[in-house]
């Protein structure tokens, strides 16, 4: 079809932009439009005489229609067929007749222009042909290393005489920038044209030629492993090429640096481990399954604190000092922790070799809250070493102490190796909280490497399963904290010796709350001492009515909830504020009601009831023993939800009294022997049966102690004797009457002096051997008597 069918140029025709490419003139191309001008332009055409002109933009983002958004060149060609798409969209079949150039622009809705053709200034024809066959030379060249061209487009180019249509063609085939494109168009100097055509082709020969290149290095080493390396081998090429992969050998180079820092104090399985696994890395491709597992190896390994130790030299006047700053009383642990560092200081004076020392390990126990863990504390904060605290409450997998095997998914160093990294030093102080509650599971036992651990001949070599070599552990210096030593394994029990932090007097409490606990809390709530005032009548009342513990900790946040309300009055009464003085009238106002009481002793003596001594998690406390007798067969009956150990005790402590009964021992008032014939042989025991009660029934009670105070009782009222009511006891009776020793007396005795008992009757050994360690106060109010046998407790318990 030929352009002079649709009449005269220069004309007026509608104008449609395309975002995308040229469309050349033997083109028959789908058009797709969309925006609203566009489609107008197209009804425009189809309305007159289907003749459109179909420019570029020159900014495919660009969606006004101004003169400079587009090309001034394009092609005119007419509109085969319109059709509307489903998603609104227009498809345009057009075909290409001409190329032509806008003149000026006429209308805007629809976009309308003055269009001419564009014709091409004549030519040498022998000068054109010499060019065009470069140009066949040159696409011939890039033909056979390009994909782009058909097989088909050599042939069209040799067969067509039309130098102008043969560079449209190809111009066609070529990825031209929209500029490149717009400078072929517009020409109409056909030398000109072939030319930088030609110059085009040369360009795309040489990116081609360096892509092919690339592509053979890459195929080569391909053939060489597999198709996976080639891919990786691919992207380190590119990585290179970029300066990225530098970053790798520079961490790896660091990693050899550090390792030779650290070589001195390294045992050499050690060094030799670490240096492979280096080697393994520079060696593996970084994306390779193992590389991140070797580089966090190498990265754990190398933040031990090889070499690094506490520069501070042992001073037991330090300590010492250090110990009487933070805890009141406590003079046995504290004289205990001075002699350690003690033997410490001596050894590094005397034997330059051995700094340290093989020492025993510490272990603190007691109740909770009496300072186990805050005495460890002061010991690393006076030797001026840093403090980890490894929680073993609960620990079952042994791999949390020796570290996980680096096979399986997620490994990492044990909790000693962790806590050497965290502490930055191979000589710290770490406190092994806890440590009767250990638990043990079918992923082991962690007691067994524990052994190893606190054993000073076996931890110079503590080998972690994650660092597979050998450490030294025998600089740290090891402190357990356990509440019940007999829940310890006994092979670990061995490996540690025991300091008793037992409970504190009402006393001690007190002055612990003067000179730490108030002082602490009044800065931590913002207050200062001269707008508070809690004087000691009061502390005493919190100490015996509020709190009931071996330690100050329940103390601590009673204190805390005084001054939280203090803090809140201060704010609420700015003005009118004046000092906030606590007495025990004004406690009831802070403090909800009295949450734990020890009752006082009854003032009348009666028959049956014996006050007997226990001891509990929290302290002593003071256990009220009762027996009734009914009319019976001889029968026992017990209650008050007693242990297997209490039950058994009560049977011999029966047995006992029935004994010295039949010896005629434990005389039967003449009163009760009128009631039984002179020819009944029945003893009264017999006669009646005994009923034992321990009041409190829902708390459980259990423990060897109670057994003199249950023979009491039933001593009582068996003979109808009255008791003592100022006299408590705690002992345990064996089956010929011995009175066998005892623990926790300090806590039983500090739970008869809270109570106002003025006589406790303790065995004879408690007596020779613990008596030392009571408080002063308790001993000059309380008269604490011996006892050997069960003869020797009636006598001053039964009046």
């Amino acid at each position: 079809m030929q352009i002079s069918n649709f009449g005269n140029f220069p004309g007026i025709i509608p104008v449609i932009i395309e975002d995308e490419v040229f469309v050349y003139p033997f083109m028959i191309a789908p058009i797709f439009i969309s925006d609203e001008a566009n489609i107008k332009a197209a009804n425009k055409a189809m309305e007159q005489n289907n003749l459109v002109f179909v420019s570029c933009a020159k900014n495919s983002q660009e969606q006004k229609r101004f003169k400079d958004s587009f090309y001034d060149v394009g092609v005119i060609g007419n509109i085969m067929r319109k059709v509307t798409l489903p998603d609104g969209r227009v498809k345009l079949l057009f075909q290409g007749l001409t190329k032509g150039k806008i003149l000026s622009l006429q209308d805007e809705n629809p976009l309308q222009a003055l269009i001419d053709v564009i014709i091409y200034k004549e030519y040498d024809a022998d000068k054109i042909n010499a060019i065009m066959e470069v140009l066949r030379e040159k696409v011939t060249s890039l033909a056979n290393i390009s994909q782009f061209f058909p097989p088909d487009m050599l042939k069209t180019i040799d067969d067509n005489d039309d130098p102008n249509r043969i560079i449209d063609l190809i111009a066609s085939t070529l990825r031209l920038k929209k500029d490149q494109s717009y400078k072929l168009f517009a020409s109409n100097d056909t030398e000109e044209r072939l030319l930088s055509l030609i110059d085009m082709v040369i360009e795309e020969i040489q990116t081609q030629k360096l892509q092919k290149e690339i592509k053979s290095k890459v195929h080569n080493k391909m053939e060489q492993i597999n198709k996976e390396y080639f891919l990786k081998e691919q992207l380190k090429q590119i990585q290179k090429e970029l300066g990225v992969d530098k970053q790798r050998d520079e961490e790896i180079n660091q990693y050899y640096q550090k390792l030779e820092k650290i070589k001195p104090f390294m045992e050499e399985d050690a060094h030799k481990e670490v240096k492979k696994q280096i080697d393994r890395l520079n060696r593996m491709h970084q994306d390779s399954a193992d590389a991140n597992i070797i580089q966090n190896y190498i990265e754990w390994v190398l933040e031990i604190p090889f070499g690094k130790m506490s520069k501070k030299k042992l001073s037991i006047k330090n300590v010492q000092k250090q110990l009487d700053k933070d805890h009141y009383s406590l003079q046995k642990p504290k004289e205990r922790v001075v002699e350690y560092f003690a033997v410490k200081e001596l050894l590094s004076l005397r034997d330059k070799n051995n700094t340290e020392g093989k020492g025993t390990i510490l272990c603190f126990y007691g109740p909770p809250g009496v300072g186990k863990t805050s005495l460890a504390n002061s010991i690393a904060k006076a030797i001026g070493r840093p403090l980890v605290r490894i929680a073993l409450g609960g620990l079952e997998d042994v791999n949390e102490l020796r570290g996980h095997r680096r096979t399986y998914l997620g490994a990492m160093p044990g909790r000693i190796v962790q806590g050497l990294i965290e502490a930055k030093e191979m000589n710290p102080v770490i406190v092994l909280d806890e440590i009767d509650k250990v638990g043990r599971s079918m992923r082991g036992d962690p007691t067994s490497v524990l052994l190893e651990i606190l054993d000073p001949e076996q931890n110079v070599a503590f080998r972690d399963y994650y660092t597979n070599f050998n450490l030294d552990l025998s600089k740290i210096i090891f402190i357990a904290t356990a509440n019940d030593i007999f829940n310890i394994p006994v092979p670990l029990r061995d490996r540690m010796e025991f300091i008793s932090v037992s409970s504190y007097t009402p006393q001690e409490k007190e002055e612990i709350a003067k000179k730490y606990l108030i002082p602490q809390e009044l800065k931590k709530h913002g207050l200062k001492s001269s707008e508070i005032t809690l004087n000691s009548q009061a502390i005493k009342l919190i100490i015996e009515k509020y709190t009931r513990e071996a330690g100050v900790r329940n103390l601590r946040r009673t204190i805390a909830t005084i001054m939280r309300k203090c803090a809140k009055n201060i704010l609420q009464s700015k003005e009118t504020f004046k000092k906030i003085t606590i007495t025990p009238k004004e406690i009831p106002q802070y403090l909800d009601k009295i949450v734990f009481e020890i009752d006082e002793i009854a003032k009348e003596n009666k028959i049956g009831i014996i006050n007997g001594l226990a001891w509990t998690s929290v302290g002593g406390d003071v256990l009220k023993i009762e027996s009734i007798k009914i009319k019976g067969k001889g029968l026992l009956t017990l209650t008050g939800s007693l242990g297997d150990v209490m039950k058994e005790s009560a049977r011999i402590a029966f047995s006992v009294i029935k004994v010295l009964i039949d010896s005629d021992t434990l005389k039967i008032t003449q009163k009760k022997s009128k009631k039984i014939k002179k020819d009944q042989e029945t003893q009264i025991y017999n006669l009646y049966d005994i009923h034992i009660h321990v009041p409190e029934g829902a708390t459980p009670k259990d423990g060897p102690s109670a057994g003199i105070a249950l023979a009491s009782s039933i001593a009582s009222i068996l003979c109808e004797k009255k008791t003592r009511s100022d006299i408590a006891m705690t002992g345990e009776l064996t089956l010929t009457g011995a009175v066998l020793p005892i623990g926790g007396l300090k806590e039983k005795l500090i739970a008869a002096h809270k109570a106002g008992i003025k006589k406790v009757l303790i065995p004879e050994k408690n007596y020779k051997r613990d008596l030392i360690d009571m408080p002063e106060e308790v001993k000059q109010e309380i008269e604490i008597l011996p006892v050997k046998t069960i003869e020797e407790v009636l006598k001053e318990v039964l009046i």
